[in-house]
């Protein structure tokens, strides 16, 4: 990591499908600043990319100026990494290809790289968080879909193509599986993702006459918290249905063990915190189905890292590693 004192700083930027966050980290992974708009609503991407830096370089001239900082990472849905583009992001308002490292380096002044969300959320834990001094781990982000971030040897995996790690997009259930937002069936993202818990839950309220709490809520409007929340005072239906996610996850994971022996999966998203609810069912599958070889050798580890923090931060571990003389 830079520590060159002439540029202490690097800023992370972190693209949701609602928020965009932007911060200003140091060489220890404190965030001295930080500010966000709303990532809709703009029109064209041009008016974005000015919506957002006219707000950053307003942060960076009040903590010393753009000469502190060293670079700008930015973490995004289907970000590339080789290309610092954005290709085809389905819950972006912008379609096709983005060139949005170039429009940003344009407005600031600063070089910038760009990463998929999920990567950025690795990075930032290999960083300043539970993978810290690890080579070899899996992240997987478990919010509105399922990402994940693949370190191998202590780099980051990004394929040929900068595309590489989509785990939440490997086929789990072939037999009359759930149509995922990629237009293909089974995705491991369409049973768990919060999204998918809740679809669990319409599945199970409406095939069984059980009675439940997340009865009392309208089918359509049941979220993964809802869920949560009845499991949590003991619900029946709700314990099954964290049961079920749990259980789909561990096998994936079991597989996974078996391409990369990986030293821990950090789980990391809203989902992830459900605690015990979820990581048992996971642990139990996970150990019930991984090659011999490989049992008991790969920790099972929630991300230590408060969720906007760790996207920030591991856009920004991205600005360390950009040369100087790009």
């Amino acid at each position: 990591m830079n520590t060159n004192m002439e540029k202490p700083y690097v800023v992370g930027i972190d693209i949701g499908g609602t928020n965009t966050v932007f911060g200003i980290v140091d060489a220890r992974g404190t965030i001295i600043a930080t500010d966000s708009i709303k990532t809709a609503g703009h029109g064209e991407v041009e008016a974005y990319a000015d919506a957002v830096c006219k707000p950053l370089m307003k942060l960076i001239q009040a903590n010393g100026g753009k000469e502190k900082i060293k670079g700008i990472g930015i973490g995004a849905p289907n970000g590339n990494y080789y290309s610092g583009t954005i290709e085809f992001a389905p819950n972006l308002p912008w379609k096709g290809i983005i060139p949005l490292a170039a429009m940003f380096e344009e407005r600031t002044g600063i070089p910038t790289a760009l990463t998929n969300d999920a990567n950025a959320a690795a990075i930032g834990e290999m960083t300043y968080g539970a993978a810290r001094g690890m080579k070899d781990f899996i992240m997987i982000t478990l919010g509105t879909g399922v990402g994940s971030g693949i370190v191998i040897n202590g780099q980051m995996v990004y394929g040929h193509d900068g595309f590489a790690g989509e785990l939440g997009h490997t086929i789990i259930r072939r037999e009359n599986g759930r149509l995922c937002g990629c237009g293909r069936h089974g995705c491991l993202e369409t049973y768990c993702s919060a999204t998918g818990v809740a679809r669990t839950a319409r599945e199970i309220l409406t095939s069984s006459t059980e009675e439940s709490l997340l009865r009392a809520i309208p089918s359509e409007e049941i979220t993964s918290k809802d869920v949560y929340d009845a499991a949590k005072k003991g619900d029946k239906v709700a314990k099954q249905i964290f049961e079920f996610t749990g259980t789909l996850l561990g096998e994936a994971l079991a597989d996974f063990i078996a391409f990369s022996s990986p030293e821990a999966i950090v789980l990391f998203g809203g989902l992830a915190k459900s605690g015990e609810l979820l990581t048992k069912p996971v642990k139990k599958a996970m150990d019930d189905n991984v090659l011999n070889i490989f049992k008991g050798k790969t920790k099972l580890l929630i991300s230590e890292l408060k969720d906007s923090d760790a996207a920030v931060l591991g856009a920004s571990a991205l600005g360390w590693e950009i040369k100087s003389d790009k």
